[in-house]
């Protein structure tokens, strides 16, 4: 998977919306030639923010916000939504490009008043018209379309002069979230002159955010303080420095020296190797956000419901979080209601019904699959009808955390007489054999959002998956059930926080009999920062957005809050 795939966070809000109407106020792989090969007049460390994020390759300097591979280098920070909704913080909304919304015709409509005052960054007016311009232009071209909004909108019409209403097929509170915070908004007077937006590299965004993209080569992106931003006083960082970096390691060092202030990556042993070089101002945080499950294709007639209980008996996750991703992510439960941040959601009664959601018991593991008529054979390993239960797990081989974290798997299942063999394989081999089916078991992530019935949606929603052989979006396990669909459906018809929490209940017990997936460890948003001469951070008390630099539009409104010292 690649971080433009977890930065995308298909799936959908519906809780009863809190609205906050507080607007926010290398190419290398050495260290030092990462640092001349920035764009000229790039800025230094003391009057320029540098980011320390490893994507692994050098920039192609695009940045259409439809293209799944180009749009965090610019949704956020240059082009914005119409509503900000804080995933981390119960999916409490902030007003943005829209003041106010409303919805209607038993929620199968969303009218949103748009803000007026607004400019594009080349001066132009912002209005209505580009809103309706922009999902106008996502019908026409259906490969833009990267959240699905026409799968359930009707029509995008204007209202008078500053509204827009938003017509949907059926009953969809629960896309507020696609169509409010997950889709950028364009500028008509650009855009409509564009032969083929499909295509389309936008190598000169214009947007309405609080920052222009300057310069970009290979080695780094600058993006520069738009002089007409809407929001006075704002951004009060000047100048952002987004360079490159091929490897954890260069990105690192550049953390740790200093040179680079916000990071958003993987550090082992960070304690040691972070926090020890300035404990007064260098800090982390770590929030679970979602699952990294254990994936079974169930496809596979050898992967029983009994074999994937065992599985999920014989794997002590708090143990493969400590030595896989170094204490740095903690174990899954069963239910896949990641803790604590969506605790609220958690039926502690029905887990205590399923040995506290499938808590670490290899003895339990055993016992189940003797009852189901398996019996171990001379080398260990259980086998009914003459078919062992050996397998191979594929996994994403540049992601070293994962492949020690599926190493103590593999040892403890071993343990309990289920053979799993990893298949470590290359990023993007790996990628496509995860959305293909072309697997037994497979070891990766899903998609997260404000409440757990967007990572619900991901794993367990029919629609997003797809025969083996064919792409699923997610639901890469293959699983298809009509009552689980009709549960997620009704979840997206309301707006009743008791009827959502009800639904999300009975998607849980899915999870605890069926065992569609296997959760194992929460991955969390990889957060580093420097506080010595930038204030504004995110912060667990404060916690204002998602704080990962690859999360989009998030990483626009943390830019919006920080400030030297």
């Amino acid at each position: 998977m690649t971080k433009t795939k977890l930065a995308r966070r298909f799936t959908v809000l519906v809780s009863a919306i809190a609205v906050s109407g507080v607007l926010a106020t290398g190419v290398t792989t050495a260290t030092a030639a990462a640092r001349t090969a920035r764009v000229p007049d790039a800025g230094t460390a003391s009057n320029a923010l540098n980011i320390a994020d490893e994507w692994g390759f050098t920039w192609p300097c695009q940045f259409n916000p439809f293209n799944e591979d180009d749009l965090p280098y610019s949704f956020g920070p240059v082009y914005e939504e119409l509503a900000y909704v804080d995933s981390i913080k119960g999916g409490s909304v902030t007003p943005w490009l829209a003041t106010s919304w409303a919805w209607s015709k038993g929620n199968t409509t969303l009218t949103f008043t748009i803000r007026k005052g607004v400019t594009w960054s080349d001066g132009q007016p912002f209005s209505a018209k580009d809103v309706v311009f922009t999902f106008d232009l996502l019908k026409k071209y259906p490969a833009l379309d990267l959240n699905s909004d026409w799968s359930v909108l009707s029509s995008v019409l204007p209202v008078g002069t500053d509204q827009v209403a938003f017509n949907f097929k059926a009953a969809a509170a629960s896309y507020f979230y696609y169509i409010a915070d997950q889709t950028p908004i364009i500028p008509e007077h650009i855009w409509s002159a564009i032969k083929n937006p499909a295509t389309f590299l936008d190598p000169h965004p214009v947007g309405t955010g609080g920052y222009t993209m300057s310069a970009c080569n290979g080695a780094d992106i600058r993006y520069t303080k738009n002089d007409h931003y809407w929001q006075p006083g704002l951004p009060k960082i000047e100048t952002v420095n987004l360079p490159s970096y091929l490897s954890n390691n260069s990105a690192n060092q550049d953390l740790r020296s200093g040179v680079d202030q916000w990071g958003s990556q993987f550090i082992p042993n960070i304690n040691k190797f972070y926090i020890s070089a300035n404990p007064t101002n260098y800090h982390y945080w770590f929030a679970p956000v979602y699952n990294v499950n254990i994936w079974p294709n169930l496809t596979d007639p050898l992967i029983t419901t009994a074999v994937r209980e065992a599985i999920a008996y014989g794997i002590n996750r708090s143990v493969v979080g400590k030595i896989g991703e170094y204490g740095e992510q903690p174990g899954s439960n069963q239910t896949g209601i990641v803790t604590p941040t969506f605790s609220s959601w958690y039926d502690s009664s029905l887990a205590a019904q399923y040995g506290n959601a499938y808590a670490y018991d290899p003895a339990k593991a055993i016992s189940v699959l003797e009852a189901a008529g398996y019996r171990k054979g001379s080398n260990g390993i259980f086998a009914r009808d003459g078919k062992p239960l050996s397998f191979t797990i594929v996994n994403n081989a540049p992601y070293s955390d994962w492949v020690s974290a599926v190493n103590v798997i593999q040892s403890e299942l071993k343990a309990v007489g289920i053979q799993l063999t990893p298949d470590n394989l290359s990023g993007s081999t790996y990628s496509t054999d995860l959305s293909d089916g072309k697997f037994e078991f497979a070891y990766s992530w899903d998609t997260g959002g404000p409440t757990p019935y967007y990572e619900m949606r991901a794993v367990l929603y029919s629609a997003n998956t797809a025969p083996v052989g064919s792409a699923a979006a997610s639901n890469y396990e293959r699983y298809s059930n009509k009552a689980t669909d009709t549960l997620i459906e009704d979840y997206a018809a309301t707006t009743n926080p008791a009827v959502q929490h009800t639904v999300i209940d009975q998607l849980e017990n899915v999870m605890l009999t069926q065992l569609p997936v296997i959760p194992v460890t929460e991955a969390v948003d990889w957060y580093q920062y420097d506080t010595q001469n930038i204030g504004g951070w995110v912060t667990q008390a404060n916690p204002y957005a998602q704080p990962a630099q690859y999360l989009t539009p998030d990483w626009g409104v943390v830019l919006l809050h920080l400030y030297f010292k």
